[in-house]
């Protein structure tokens, strides 16, 4: 198998990111345009073609190799625009009101979603993710469910087809799911089947469907699609999508929140 520093097709620039990329598991962009020398506007076009040759994924100000996510340990990607996630967790509950049920899935985010929902009184929720039972569990006021199934003890969820035909066993005022990649056609993606298979039983067993994502989920590439915008009401995001996937949300009807933005009032329908 060919070093994918050393693979053809590549620019010589290209080679060096992504030795660089080998050795430091990380690649930044302002610190690649001092290195060698280009603009950070050359750089990041270096790194965009890289990531659609599946070799590297970028996140907030660089990239990293495109196996890197997926290997992460769940508390690193917990670190992850830590403070982005923590808005977008509180922007999203504030769609959820007192008196609903909704399930939740597995993911950073999410668990963002449960902790400023803990406040939160005469709510039922349904999940498959350890940690947003751990983050509700002692807040008064709520019925918690857990799904059973096999536990994936990387990241605390529940996941096979236990835990799907227990989620088809509900219909819920909201879902709350999050994601490890959206591209700019609308469709949601995520690395594991058993996952996805999960996350599709939620959102058919909700009335509305809420997706929380950072921007750097713009930035990713995942092999697996949950869905389509037309399955999400609402996105929360942290800055405003790319154009193309807000053509896509305009086209299926959903409503797109951005934190420090005026918040939207969404429907129970």
């Amino acid at each position: 198998m060919l070093d994918p520093a050393t693979r053809p097709g590549l620019t010589d620039r290209q080679t060096r990111i992504m030795a660089a990329a080998r050795r430091d598991g990380r690649v930044d962009v302002e610190a690649l345009a001092r290195e060698f020398g280009f603009t950070t506007q050359t750089i990041r076009r270096d790194l965009n073609d890289l990531c659609l040759r599946g070799l590297l994924m970028r996140v907030h100000g660089g990239a990293i190799l495109a196996n890197s996510l997926s290997n992460m340990g769940y508390a690193e990607r917990r670190s992850l625009a830590s403070i982005e996630k923590r808005g977008i967790g509180e922007r999203a509950a504030a769609l959820v009101p007192e008196g609903c049920s909704l399930m939740m899935n597995i993911g950073t985010t999410v668990e963002q979603v449960a902790r400023a929902l803990r406040a939160r009184a005469d709510l039922m929720i349904v999940t498959n993710n350890l940690n947003v039972v751990t983050v509700l569990s002692g807040s008064p006021g709520k019925s918690l469910i857990l799904a059973g199934g096999e536990v994936r003890q990387s990241d605390g969820a529940v996941i096979g087809e236990a835990a799907v035909e227990f989620m088809r066993g509900f219909r819920v005022d909201y879902a709350v799911i999050g994601a490890s990649a959206l591209d700019e056609e609308g469709a949601v993606m995520d690395f594991d089947l058993r996952e996805v298979s999960v996350a599709r039983a939620i959102l058919d067993s909700a009335r509305h469907t809420i997706l929380v994502a950072d921007n750097r989920k713009f930035d990713r590439r995942a092999p697996v699609r949950i869905c389509g915008m037309d399955r999400i009401h609402t996105v929360v995001t942290d800055l405003p999508p790319p154009d193309a996937f807000r053509d896509a949300c305009a086209r299926a009807g959903t409503s797109v929140e951005v934190t420090g933005l005026p918040l939207q009032e969404v429907s129970n329908g």
